[in-house]
């Protein structure tokens, strides 16, 4: 076999590109088969076998067939030489402008869009650290102990899901983003010891960010309004809102003004209840400390 044939194996076998669409995210299978189609039309139109396409793009033929299908979410590195290899201008390697979304699940992807059009966000964790406060390392560590256990594959798609909604931070003008969480998410040394010291920098470190503040519900509050769960609510430049509860509403996302209201006073009383922002900074600070 030649130097050639041995690197496309390799390729194809030790880390083949993309992920598998949601069949049910119309919006996802729809971008992919388009860009698909045009992937293959631009391919016949050079008059190039797929084989040999493969093998210039140095990916493996069962993928190329896979994305010119829509069945393979391709990388950003697969369509920068495919539109290389086919002469495309740039017009192929602006389809990652769409594909990138399609990467992320349709329910992610939609709470990202929903907080990327935010102007206040409220938000009270106690299972664990929230999402966005999350370092890499950390949620790395929470998916590979979830049960049933998620693929290696699976594991990297979430963690880039959620890497790329912390982009609310670099926003400008920011939202004005509030946390509050349960003491006991802060104690959890998810990861080891490294992990969680740097978990407890970051939190440090967006603190010091004058759009955010972070409190920290302790353990020994007898009278606490947050036993319902998780509370997300978040607030848009018309004046509308949405907000979601584990313990409210079955869960579900809600926009009815009587509704909302019910959250917000949860969440306002839970705020209330919870350490200042001074005194959980502190809070933290000694945690880090004592680690």
């Amino acid at each position: 076999m030649s130097v050639d044939g041995e690197a496309v194996r390799l390729r194809t076998e030790a880390d083949e590109p993309g992920w598998e669409v949601d069949p049910d995210d119309e919006w996802g299978v729809a971008v992919l088969a388009t860009v698909g189609r045009q992937l293959k039309l631009r391919r016949e139109a050079v008059g190039m076998r797929a084989a040999d396409f493969a093998v210039a793009v140095g990916y493996g033929e069962d993928l190329v067939y896979k994305v010119e299908g829509g069945k393979r979410i391709p990388r950003q590195e697969y369509l920068d030489k495919a539109d290389d290899v086919l002469g495309a201008g740039g017009l192929v390697a602006a389809a990652w402008e769409d594909v990138k979304k399609v990467r992320y699940p349709k329910r992610v992807r939609e709470l990202g869009k929903l907080e990327a059009q935010a102007v206040e966000v409220g938000l009270y964790s106690n299972h664990n650290i929230h999402g966005l406060l999350q370092t890499e390392e950390h949620m790395r560590a929470l998916f590979h102990v979830w049960l049933p256990g998620y693929s290696d594959e699976e594991t990297e798609r979430m963690v880039a899901a959620r890497m790329a909604r912390h982009s609310i931070f670099e926003r400008s003008p920011g939202p004005a983003l509030s946390f509050v969480q349960e003491e006991v998410t802060l104690r959890r040394p998810v990861g080891g010891r490294m992990v969680w010291r740097r978990q407890l920098e970051r939190l440090l470190e967006l603190g010091q960010l004058r759009n955010v503040s972070i409190q920290v519900m302790p353990t020994d509050c007898d009278e606490h309004f947050g036993t319902g769960g998780l509370i997300e609510v978040l607030k848009f430049p018309d004046g509308t809102a949405v907000g979601r509860s584990e313990g409210a509403f079955s869960g579900r996302p809600v926009s009815d003004p009587k509704q909302l209201r019910i959250l917000e006073l949860r969440y306002g009383m839970i705020r209330a209840q919870a350490l200042t922002i001074r005194e959980s900074r502190a809070f933290i600070e000694q945690m880090l400390g004592e680690t």
